[in-house]
């Protein structure tokens, strides 16, 4: 089945043409302004008592004017809100193909799990005694990353990716001071993500780039060159962001200790290899892991995450606490001491993350977490080979997790790739993410993750073809005005990161109109 056999418009005639609707609503999507546009200012969806105690003892807080929030009925709240929910693109709506962000499944088991009361309800500051079905899930999610991974010893407490890096780097930084190594430099590829050298420069390092050689991989010549004494640790993505394997990461491995550095690895990625390689055998000495990625919690939104970090025999006392330790009754935190790094967190990690991880870790098995990585890479695979007669892969042979394009099949076309992203957009899926890595030209960077069918990948693939078959055909018109009919046009993107609009006032539509064109 094609795009044109159910009846979706194939030229840009077919997009204009049709009328705009007299109430802003497309079919089932129904118009939303704001909340603070709805109205309602003069009541409230819940009736009130008095109080019976006056407010003299508040002077001095007490609201002097109204509280300027809109007054909704139960039926107009929730209406509200599922509105704004059709505008939005969801895993449950359809593939969600970021590149390098493991968007996938997540499934609802893990959420029941995660909100049995004895998970959800706890408090951090509770007696250990009363916990204890708590720590001992903690203390087996552990067991868990270790095996996974090979590694001896795993910080639960950071909170995300970021976080991870944070701590495994001062972890790096503390072993390098134990013994009267005050080093300053840390490397990293051209392909890394960029919170590497951010986080290299937030602990004090300066940052270094490695080359990359053009099958998009580390150039070993320039890491040789650029390590020695003042270097303290590199910084490599495995598999890269390209969507590669390193071929020579046991190699980068014996380079860096030889120097004397320490091997941080980026285990944004792990969902490419997890259950079938493990990173203490390629020589890693310390890695964060994306519990809201490789197992399934739930990813983005501004929520909360959880980014372990795994560390080697030669890292692992300097790791920070508190630690899981056994005792004749179970196991129990030992808050003291907290190692030379102190602690990455004021208690002890995301609980609800663990329980969802722990689950899906459970779920799958052992042979199931290997299926994962197996069926991800397969699935990249896949849309590479069926696209790649059309697009442009970025490198050649296979990859693994997710399929790397450029934009040379763009050329000559007048399109660009975020043209083209924007015209995914009006096919009903998510664009790819653009222009990352930056060492790739107008790189579209696609991960299916495993969770996807190939009748959902054929659906994705077919809409990306028939794209690229228009464009190859100069249908510029189609692409440089898309979005058509997404809630909102194309917008100005840059002026909206520089000069965001984020308080809402009262205007009405003449002043607003002014307002805008002031801007």
């Amino acid at each position: 089945m094609t795009m044109q056999s159910v009846g979706r418009p194939t030229t840009p005639n077919a997009v204009s043409s049709r009328p705009e609707t007299l109430t802003g609503a497309r079919g089932l999507l129904q118009d939303e302004p704001l909340i603070f546009e709805l109205g309602g200012w003069d009541k409230t969806g819940v009736d009130l008592p008095e109080p019976e105690l006056d407010a003299l003892d508040l002077t001095g807080l007490l609201r002097e004017e109204p509280i300027n929030l809109p007054g909704l009925s139960e039926p107009e709240a929730m209406r509200h809100y599922v509105r704004l929910s059709q505008k939005n693109h969801a895993i449950d709506l359809a593939i969600y193909p970021l590149g390098s962000c493991t968007m996938k499944h997540n499934p609802r088991l893990n959420e029941k799990m995660a909100r049995l009361p004895g998970f959800s309800d706890i408090h951090p500051l509770q007696p250990q005694s009363t916990v204890k079905g708590a720590i001992a899930l903690m203390d087996q999610l552990a067991h868990w990353l270790k095996t996974l991974t090979g590694m001896p010893a795993v910080a639960l407490t950071p909170k995300a990716g970021a976080h991870g890096e944070l701590c495994g780097l001062l972890a790096i930084r503390a072993a390098h001071e134990a013994r009267g190594d005050a080093r300053k430099k840390v490397l990293a590829p051209k392909s890394a993500h960029g919170t590497n050298p951010a986080t290299a420069a937030f602990v004090g390092y300066e940052v270094e780039e490695i080359d990359q050689t053009a099958d998009g991989r580390v150039d070993l010549a320039d890491l040789a060159r650029k390590l020695g004494p003042d270097v303290a640790a590199i910084m490599v993505t495995n598999p890269n962001t390209c969507g590669l394997f390193e071929r020579d990461i046991v190699e980068i491995a014996r380079l860096t200790h030889e120097a004397g550095a320490y091997f941080y690895c980026d285990g944004a990625n792990f969902n490419a290899i997890v259950g079938r390689v493990r990173p203490a055998d390629l020589g890693v000495d310390a890695m964060h892991i994306n519990l809201h990625k490789t197992f399934s919690t739930p990813h983005g939104g501004g929520g909360p995450g959880a980014g372990p970090v795994v560390f080697s025999e030669a890292l692992a006392p300097h790791a920070p606490g508190p630690w899981i330790v056994q005792t004749p009754d179970g196991p129990r935190l030992d808050e003291d001491p907290v190692g030379d790094v102190g602690r990455m967190s004021a208690f002890h990690g995301q609980m609800g993350m663990y329980v969802r991880a722990l689950s899906y870790m459970l779920s799958h098995g052992a042979d199931g977490l290997r299926q994962v990585a197996e069926d991800a890479v397969l699935n990249a695979n896949y849309i590479k080979a069926r696209l790649g007669d059309l697009m442009t892969p970025a490198f050649e042979g296979p990859c693994m997790h997710e399929a790397l394009f450029d934009d040379r099949w763009l050329a000559g076309t007048g399109i660009t790739t975020l043209d083209f992203a924007k015209a995914m957009i009006d096919e009903g899926f998510h664009p790819m993410t653009m222009y990352f890595p930056l060492v790739v030209h107008g790189a579209m960077l696609i991960e299916p993750t495993e969770t996807e069918s190939r009748a959902e990948l054929d659906r994705f693939i077919e809409a990306l073809r028939l794209l690229a078959q228009a464009a190859r055909a100069g249908d510029a018109e189609r692409f440089q005005g898309a979005p058509f009919h997404a809630p909102l046009r194309r917008l100005d993107e840059t002026l909206a990161a520089r000069k965001p609009r984020l308080k809402w006032s009262p205007l009405n539509g003449d002043e607003a109109k002014k307002t805008l064109a002031a801007e």
